[in-house]
């Protein structure tokens, strides 16, 4: 893990993110990390797959609202869930499936399922794609129009992976000319009808921008962006 900032900037209406620390991965991949923060309608906020709590960055947190919601939107973003949970006691855990069982002494949470969960309704949309490797939940925040990936897109800079590494994530999808659903993931689906019919919402939404944890923020022609991106899945 190395040192990151903790400058929290706002990338749309009531949406701000942060960038957190690289953090290893299986087989020695290294990842960039991101986070975000979503305005709800009560005036509360929802943090979204979180990245390391320093002191900076909860003032930074604090200074534009009470935290209501922690969420992890799958089962790979979870490292520093019980951290921000300890530290936001009243506020609400909403993890995927397959989180809780790798946060020791998380406490109580809520695990995604097909309706929404309280406190969502008229500000933010979900679903759910199912995978051998994850569940990722993908949310969309209606006043921004901003739709949230965690790894089901990824587009990691040219050099960002060395050696070995760096070929398995070209012929993975990871790094390419633009952001794309890696092979690992398209192969390990569970269900292509259910992740069709996922895909067909998503598509559906007004979406002005995309939000990824590992890649560049989409701000042009997204839903043009996510028609291609999701091309291969289509019938």
């Amino acid at each position: 893990m190395s040192g990151h900032t903790e400058a929290l900037t706002e990338f749309a209406p009531g949406l701000w993110l942060a960038a957190g620390p690289v953090v290893d991965g299986a087989m020695g991949f290294r990842f960039p990390t991101r986070m975000a923060v979503l305005s709800l309608l009560d005036g509360g906020l929802l943090v979204w797959s979180p990245v390391a709590l320093t002191p900076g960055l909860r003032q930074a947190v604090d200074a534009i609202g009470p935290v209501r919601q922690i969420v992890a939107p799958n089962g790979l973003h979870f490292m520093f869930l019980g951290d921000w949970a300890d530290a936001y006691p009243e506020a609400a855990v909403i993890v995927a499936p397959g989180v809780r069982g790798k946060v020791p002494d998380l406490r109580a949470a809520t695990e995604f399922g097909a309706e929404a969960p309280e406190g969502w309704a008229g500000a933010i949309d979900h679903v759910l794609i199912e995978t051998k490797i994850m569940t990722e939940a993908v949310l969309f925040q209606r006043h921004s129009g901003t739709v949230l990936f965690t790894d089901l897109l990824q587009q990691h800079r040219p050099g960002w992976f060395r050696g070995w590494r760096g070929l398995v994530a070209r012929l993975d999808g990871m790094v390419g000319a633009a952001p794309a659903v890696p092979r690992k993931f398209r192969v390990a689906l569970r269900d292509r009808a259910a992740a069709r019919n996922a895909v067909r919402q998503i598509l559906n939404w007004r979406t002005k921008r995309v939000v990824m944890a590992h890649g560049a923020p989409v701000t042009r022609d997204a839903p043009a962006f996510l028609a291609r991106a999701f091309r291969w899945l289509r019938p």
